[in-house]
């Protein structure tokens, strides 16, 4: 027993040292991901809604007699610019630099908008019938018989970084599990070590074990690197009372992986064959389980498929535990599905297995 665990130690060493010294591993399993943090976390740092502006012709009575909270209001969602005549109002809509114009011709409140940016002209639309609606109601002199109460409920989900950081780190705890066995197999048969190692005093369960042992390590590094990049006040993720349950799903992931590594590795011939087998099945992956984009967007027969993805269940479950304050209910289904997963992709890479290239 001692002899084969004094054979696990030098092996485990020997492949540690092996990834540190390989910077093109290294960049690709967890630089790489994280210029993708820090790239997204900056660029959508501000989701405010932008406000719509609108050119103003000459005096608007209904725009000049608006109340000072209800004007503040009205400014948060658009801008109103004054411009010189008619003629430069339309010319700013048609060219795309304003939603809308508007002005007043008697009793009439006349408003011209472009369709070109559905969005801007459906808040040009609400808003310029809303506050007539409004007036016409004052001048009856009669009180509404309803009222409406609106605000905003502040939700932490919905800030870019708490969706981005557990989507990207699922999917480098994807690329580390899947690449680092995958490459690793073909190489070590590719030269004769696979054959080498079998002939030599070393049992079979201490080469699993030390690179069972290497890809976990990796993944724990992963999501100490994520967590604390992401945390910083510039991008403010902020860690749910759950957050710690990561952990054990970033390991149940990473097992998942790298079982699909062992697969793609036991069928590629060549270092090359293997990268593109795992570069169109990790990278579409990524993107059906909403990695880089909520997937909620996607049509309802991509999300089907998506459902039978082992990432998408991963990042969801890592944006409960770490965004959304969800515990073992929502992490203990995911953690022993993706252990299920592993046992059977092991099983058909075991299958598959071959010593050598022949």
């Amino acid at each position: 027993m001692s002899r084969s665990l004094g054979g696990l130690v030098p092996l485990s060493r020997t492949m540690v040292l092996g990834l540190v010294r390989d910077r093109t591993a290294v960049f690709f399993m967890l630089i790489f991901p994280l210029m993708f943090l820090v790239l997204f976390g900056a660029l959508f740092q501000d989701t405010s809604v932008s406000r719509s502006p609108i050119a103003q012709v000459g005096d608007v009575e209904l725009l000049e007699e608006l109340p000072a909270d209800y004007r503040a209001d009205l400014d948060k969602v658009v801008e109103l610019r004054r411009a010189a005549d008619l003629d430069e109002a339309l010319k700013q809509v048609r060219d795309g630099d304003v939603a809308g114009a508007i002005w007043q011709d008697g009793t009439t409140i006349e408003v011209r908008y472009s369709e070109a940016d559905g969005v801007r002209a459906g808040t040009v639309r609400s808003v310029v019938q809303t506050l007539v609606e409004s007036a016409n109601l004052a001048a009856t002199g009669q009180p509404p018989t309803y009222t409406i109460a609106m605000d905003t409920v502040e939700d932490d989900s919905v800030k870019p970084i708490q969706f981005l950081a557990p989507g990207l780190l699922g999917w480098a705890v994807a690329m580390g599990g899947a690449f680092l066995s995958a490459l690793t197999l073909v190489s070590m048969r590719k030269t004769r070590l696979l054959r080498r190692l079998w002939l030599a005093p070393v049992r079979p369960w201490a080469v699993v074990a030390g690179r069972v042992g290497v890809t976990l390590g990796l993944a724990v590094v992963q999501t100490a690197v994520f967590l604390g990049v992401a945390v910083i006040p510039f991008y403010g993720l902020q860690l749910s009372g759950a957050w710690w349950l990561s952990i054990p799903l970033v390991l149940c992931g990473s097992l998942a992986f790298m079982s699909i590594g062992l697969i793609i590795g036991a069928v590629a011939k060549t270092e090359e064959a293997a990268n593109g087998i795992l570069q169109v099945t990790i990278m579409p992956m990524a993107f059906l389980s909403g990695s880089f984009f909520p997937a909620d967007v996607m049509p309802s027969w991509l999300s089907t498929i998506a459902q039978v993805m082992p990432l998408k269940h991963l990042n969801e479950a890592l944006m409960a535990v770490l965004s959304r304050d969800d515990s073992w209910g929502t992490a203990l289904p995911v953690m022993g599905g993706l252990l299920l997963f592993t046992a059977v992709c092991t099983a058909i890479a075991a299958k598959l297995f071959r010593w050598d290239s022949a």
